[in-house]
């Protein structure tokens, strides 16, 4: 039986190598789990992987590329409907399944932050997706914020609520079905769409 354990979220966002590092220190973090499908940045190259990986070492937190198997662009193109890639497909995946458990065994050593792009947590799939499924075994999770205050994902969801135009509450439906609608709704908004497939399957 695993013990409970804790599991953040950040995202890079424009920040500078040095405010990034400075909030991984402030909440504790040892490792940082990189799960953007590229670990490459156009327009902020200190996040790139070598890069990062190079000044994470300096600090004495390691760095671990997790983006084949916790990516939102799944390889897998059961995982697309009308060229927009399905959370609840990718989480069904055995490739998605072992890169949680890397990250729940990571997870027993390791202060483990998950990393993407996006500065808001519910932009990115690292909430919407890589997190729930996490809870699901148990893990509470925490995403640190740009402006470096930390916010647990119940949370988070309430905000979700909120922004989707949900109730906090409802006689008819739990928490949890409105958050599982929640998340759906924002899934929409912000999942990546392959052009390409989609004009395919228009064709």
């Amino acid at each position: 039986m695993r013990s409970p354990i804790t599991v953040y979220t950040v995202g890079h966002s424009t920040h500078t190598i040095e405010k990034f590092l400075d909030l991984l220190e402030r909440n504790g973090v040892t490792a940082l789990a990189d799960v953007r499908s590229s670990p490459f940045s156009r327009h902020n190259p200190q996040f790139n992987k070598d890069v990062l990986s190079a000044e994470l070492t300096k600090r004495g937190i390691a760095y671990v590329f997790v983006g084949k198997e916790l990516g939102a662009r799944s390889d897998d193109l059961s995982c697309y409907e009308g060229g927009k890639v399905r959370y609840g497909r990718l989480a069904k995946t055995s490739i998605f399944k072992a890169g949680i458990e890397r990250v729940l065994s990571g997870a027993q050593k390791y202060r483990i932050a998950l990393m993407c792009a996006e500065k808001e947590p519910l932009d990115c799939h690292r909430t919407l997706l890589v997190s729930r499924a996490l809870e699901q075994h148990g893990v509470s999770i925490v995403h640190i914020l740009a402006d470096g205050s930390a916010e647990a994902q119940t949370r988070t969801m309430s905000r979700l609520l909120d922004l989707v135009g949900l109730p906090q509450e409802d006689m008819f439906r739990s928490r949890d079905e409105l958050v599982a609608m929640a998340c759906e709704l924002r899934e929409e908004k912000i999942a990546y769409v392959d052009e390409a497939l989609a004009d395919q399957e228009r064709s």
